[in-house]
């Protein structure tokens, strides 16, 4: 092979981070690499990456294969001990292009392949401004990375750090950047995004900043969110649900669980009531708006009637998209510590789960029947209307604005029909 190649998993925040990862390595002059950038969410995350590893260097015997992101910085040691690897870069040290410069010669030992620094002695994150973001028509932007909150399950801050933000100025010129190069979708990412401004001058704050970029950059036609901590929603994002055409009604909770009891076990700072509350406020500010939320099944304690409310939560709130995760313990975290269900038990309790979302995607789909729908058409035959149900646009042009009529589904994306556009539509 030639070049760099980036394998990316995870979160959006990661596929952002992609892309500064390529620019950087290729200033650097690098060639004939693999840059792996893991997730640490799961022991199943990790493994991918392992697995994947193998597979790269079985394919690409002579290429160079650097290991970075959240799993590298938490378990350094398990990547530098592969023999595939040769080298594995922390967080922080993957956007810097001086780290790609460093590789060290084949067949070193394990300790000289490490560039892994501490992550908590970060107390700044600088915008890293790029033009494009492979294989994708919706555009993700950093604006906050770390988290200062200690969820007993999560392992994440000990691979991102302390939360730190983004300045708004930044968020706003790598914004007019990725509208010149052709966006008109942009993503507001980060691993707490709704914790975003709290260590700046002012403590501007998320809804702040979507109102600013909506504002100094009228060019974008949408603009999301990537995850919320509804607990943190501020005024300014109430307006902007309410009255921000531009804004999508599409907004995906981290909700985790749905019993009183084990939320307080987990650390997390809500209520099932108050979760419902805030599902219940959108929906009242804009009835068309649609949930997506994380959930686990199987924590650590977790009785069948704590399982229960997980799922009439999820009923209850509507939640369009639900994300499930089974448990999995991750070492070094509290909730690894608690007495522990059987593994049978929680890969059970996340298949029921799973299918009380299908379910209400079902249900959801349904209710998108005979609608209007106005989509921005993606690279692969597929689109996503503004509540982010997926719908299937076989023969339209990419990046494309297109007013469509649903006719019905599949039970996993929409079907339609084409309507003629509106002259201000086909001109975006």
């Amino acid at each position: 092979m030639s070049g760099v190649e980036v394998i990316t998993f995870g979160c959006r925040l990661n596929t952002y981070e992609s892309e500064v990862m390529r620019a950087e390595a290729e200033k650097a002059g690098l060639n004939n690499a693999v840059l792996v950038n893991t997730c640490a969410v799961t022991s199943e995350a990790v493994r991918q990456a392992r697995q994947t590893i193998r597979r790269v260097r079985r394919d690409n015997p002579h290429a160079r294969i650097v290991v970075t992101g959240c799993a590298a910085q938490t378990e350094k040691q398990t990547f530098a001990e592969m023999p595939e690897v040769d080298m594995v870069l922390g967080n922080e040290e993957k956007l810097n292009s001086r780290s790609y410069r460093a590789l060290p010669d084949f067949g070193v030992s394990s300790e000289e392949k490490l560039r892994v620094n501490d992550i908590m002695s970060i107390k700044a994150t600088a915008p890293q401004m790029i033009r494009h973001i492979d294989g994708h028509v919706r555009a993700f932007i950093q604006v906050q990375n770390g988290c200062d909150h200690r969820c007993t399950f999560c392992i994440i801050p000990y691979g991102r750090g302390n939360s730190r933000s983004v300045p708004m100025g930044g968020v706003v010129e790598q914004a007019r950047r990725l509208v010149e190069s052709g966006y008109r979708e942009i993503v507001l990412t980060g691993v707490d995004a709704t914790s975003y401004g709290g260590d700046l001058p002012g403590q501007p704050t998320l809804g702040l900043l979507a109102k600013t970029l909506l504002k100094q950059v009228p060019d974008i036609l949408r603009l999301r969110l990537s995850s919320i901590d509804s607990i943190e929603a501020d005024n300014h994002l109430w307006d902007l649900i309410a009255d921000e055409p531009r804004f999508m009604p599409h907004l995906h909770l981290s909700l985790q669980h749905g019993d009183d009891m084990i939320l307080k076990r987990m650390k997390r700072r809500h209520s099932r009531a108050e979760a419902f509350a805030f599902v219940e406020q959108a929906r009242r500010l804009r009835p068309e708006i649609a949930f997506g939320a994380d959930m686990i099944a199987g924590f650590p304690t977790e009785t069948e009637e704590m399982f229960e409310n997980s799922a009439t939560l999820a009923q209850d709130a509507g939640i369009s998209f639900l994300h499930v995760f089974p448990y999995s313990p991750r070492p070094g975290t509290p909730a690894a510590r608690m007495p522990q269900l059987d593994r049978a038990l929680v890969k059970e309790r996340a298949a029921r789960l799973r299918a009380t979302g299908e379910a209400l995607h079902k249900a959801h789909l349904d209710r998108m029947v005979g609608t209007e729908q106005i989509v921005i058409v993606e690279n692969n035959g597929l689109a996503h209307t503004e509540n982010f149900s997926l719908v299937a646009v076989p023969g339209l042009v990419p990046r494309n604005v297109q007013r469509i009529m649903i006719t019905g589904h599949n039970g996993k994306h929409l079907d339609m029909r084409v309507m003629a556009a509106p002259a201000t539509e086909r001109a975006a």
